[in-house]
C-alpha cells in the first residue's frame, strides 16, 4: 500500500525539521491501515518497530511517500516493511529518508493474542 503526507508547520520542531515522533506516528497509522485492509474482520495492535534511525532531515513542504509491504505472516502476527521516501516536486525523483519494520499482533476483544483469520 502506498500513501502520501505533506509536512506542515505544525509537524516541525523549533529548528524547522520534522519531529521524529510525527514520522513514527504516520508509519504506525499507514501500516495499521494496510494490515486492516489485508485482514478484514481482525483486530490488530502494534507490538514493535525495528531499526529506528533517522537518516535524512525533512523540512516543511516536503511530500512524503509511505510504502508498506507485507514481509512475514505468523500465526498471530504480521510484519511489514515501511519505506519512506521524499518526492522531489520539480523532477519527480524519490529519495529514501527512512525505513523500518513494524509488527502487528491480532487480538480478541479482551486484548489477548488471537490467530489471524485469512
Amino acid at each position: 500500500m502506498e500513501t502520501y503526507k505533506l509536512v506542515m508547520p505544525e509537524h516541525l520542531n523549533h529548528y524547522g525539521f520534522l519531529f521524529g515522533g510525527n514520522l513514527l506516528k504516520w508509519i504506525d497509522e499507514v501500516s495499521y491501515i494496510a494490515v486492516t485492509l489485508d485482514y478484514p474482520g481482525c483486530n490488530f495492535v502494534t507490538v514493535g518497530m525495528d531499526n529506528i534511525k533517522f537518516k535524512k532531515s525533512i523540512r516543511q513542504g516536503t511530500i512524503l511517500c509511505f510504502e508498506s509491504k507485507k514481509n512475514h505472516i505468523g500465526t498471530t502476527s504480521v510484519e511489514y516493511t515501511v519505506d519512506v521516501t521524499r518526492e522531489e516536486i520539480s523532477t519527480g525523483s524519490r529519495e529514501l529518508v527512512f525505513t523500518t519494520r513494524i509488527t502487528f499482533v491480532s487480538v480478541d476483544e479482551n486484548g489477548r493474542k488471537k490467530a489471524i483469520s485469512a
